[in-house]
């Protein structure tokens, strides 16, 4: 089977599907071979796209002569252009980034500007976003093998053995050549007369990628004749193994992972039996911005002491008695909601308070539905403006049929309250003596008695609830 029919096969079987008649597709070229070849092969067997070409200004008089090449090529299959300039060396100065990432940055970025905005250069004018879009590359067998052992070598996970994948769903990208080696398609470019452009930065050992496509794959191939076509092979192996180790992850986090709200609770008991424990713990704290270098530290704190904790950009991991709690970072930033009368209701958090005047019902009561929680005070011994705030090291109240004051602190510890727990408790303060730990316990001071007179009713909603 001669390529091009290799090739019509491969893209009807992978990725006709996702192609419908509204699709469009668009071909990043940059004048080298692989590009052009995609190109040629593409218009042959009847795909419609537009193509792509970024110049990057990094080669002087050769980064214009590749723009106009690809002007040309476009002129010759009769399709749209679409062109951006970029000031790399500048872009990679101002952000600290290799030249190769900066490019690579920039590259990827004008590709989701095509696809999803209206910000980008176009010859000729083009309406964007393109709706449907899906981005074509020319990456082939060769550089999924240099890719992978440029992850070996730098040091990486299963994911990062398994390659560049045929198709990135999450950025609409299709990669139609990764099964054909340079040599097919150089072989196909000199068999079919197609011109193509040579970037002379590819004969240069001074980026790293070029040193394994130069030096060391070469190198390794003068012992090991069918070196490439073993890592391609294994390659393809990973990929079965990455499937299964997914797998076997989800079957884990599914039997370790307990949601309750917004937190996240794990049975210590249970996750120190399991094997192997780094990849295990690894996998669950991925999804929660914890780097893999704090992989070990969650593990040590299996055995910490009761409070002890691991923090992430977004999340937070601490151990509480016999469980791991993930949970959200916390604003732990004062705030203070000043209320100046009976009847009202404020919002903080994600509750409600309402203030009522109620009648004189010493009996017990029952909280509506809306209701979290609900107390009654002695209306004559508050002063307002009552302020409702996050609690503070140092506070102190009168917990209930209590004489003795007792500190936040240790009623926390009474209520067997987590830190995520502790983080979240506001008080009612009135004259700068705490009426009320919100959902928890009312002072002393304040309860009704036989003399009380008039009651307030403040109610913990679980929503806001309607203006009075």
């Amino acid at each position: 089977m001669n390529l091009i029919n290799k090739f019509d096969l491969h893209f009807k079987q992978e990725f006709a599907a996702l192609l419908n008649a509204d699709t469009q597709c668009i071909v990043a070229v940059s004048g080298g071979v692989d590009s052009i070849v995609l190109v040629d092969l593409l218009h042959k067997i009847g795909v419609d796209f537009k193509i792509a070409h970024c110049n990057f200004n990094l080669r002087g008089d050769e980064s214009k002569r590749d723009e106009d090449f690809v002007k040309t090529l476009a002129t010759i299959y009769s399709k749209e252009l679409l062109v951006k300039q970029f000031d790399t060396a500048n872009y990679a100065t101002e952000n600290k980034l290799s030249i190769q990432i900066a490019a690579r940055k920039l590259r990827y970025e004008w590709f989701a500007d095509i696809q999803y905005s209206k910000n980008s250069q176009v010859v000729p004018n083009s309406q964007f976003p393109i709706p449907n879009c899906y981005l074509l590359t020319a990456h082939h067998k060769n550089d999924n093998i240099e890719t992978v052992l440029f992850n070996f070598f730098r040091g990486t996970g299963i994911q990062g053995l398994t390659g560049i994948k045929p198709i990135d769903a999450d950025r609409k990208i299709l990669r139609p050549l990764l099964i054909f080696s340079k040599e097919e398609i150089k072989n196909y470019a000199a068999e079919n007369s197609i011109a193509f452009v040579e970037d002379s930065s590819n004969a240069s050992n001074k980026y790293t990628r070029n040193s394994f496509r130069n030096e060391i794959i070469p190198m390794v191939t003068k012992h090991f004749a069918n070196a490439e076509e073993n890592i391609f092979n294994n390659i393809n192996k990973m990929n079965d193994v990455e499937e299964l180790y997914h797998q076997a992850i989800a079957i884990h986090k599914k039997n370790l992972l307990e949601h309750k709200g917004n937190e996240v609770h794990i049975p210590i008991l249970k996750l120190k039996k399991l094997t192997p424990l780094y990849s295990i713990v690894y996998e669950v704290i991925n999804d929660y911005g914890f780097a893999a270098t704090q992989t070990n530290e969650i593990i040590k704190l299996l055995d910490a002491r009761n409070g002890s904790y691991v923090q992430s950009a977004s999340h937070r991991m601490i151990h509480n008695r016999n469980w791991l709690i993930i949970t959200p970072v916390q604003n732990t930033s004062s705030q203070n909601i000043v209320i100046n009368k009976e009847d009202t209701i404020v919002a903080f958090d994600d509750y409600a308070l309402r203030i009522t005047n109620d009648e004189l019902n010493k009996n017990q009561y029952q909280s509506t539905k809306a209701e979290i929680a609900s107390e009654r005070l002695d209306l004559s011994k508050l002063e307002f403006p009552l302020l409702l705030r996050k609690w503070k090291q140092g506070d102190y109240f009168y917990p209930l049929g209590m004489k003795k004051k007792q500190k936040l602190s240790k009623f926390f510890i009474n209520q067997k309250l987590s830190i995520n727990q502790k983080e979240k408790v506001w008080v009612m303060e009135s004259n700068k003596k705490i009426v009320w730990v919100v959902g928890y316990r009312i002072d002393d001071r304040f309860k009704l008695t036989d003399s009380t007179k008039n009651v307030l009713k403040i109610s913990l909603l679980n929503t806001v609830a309607p203006a009075l």
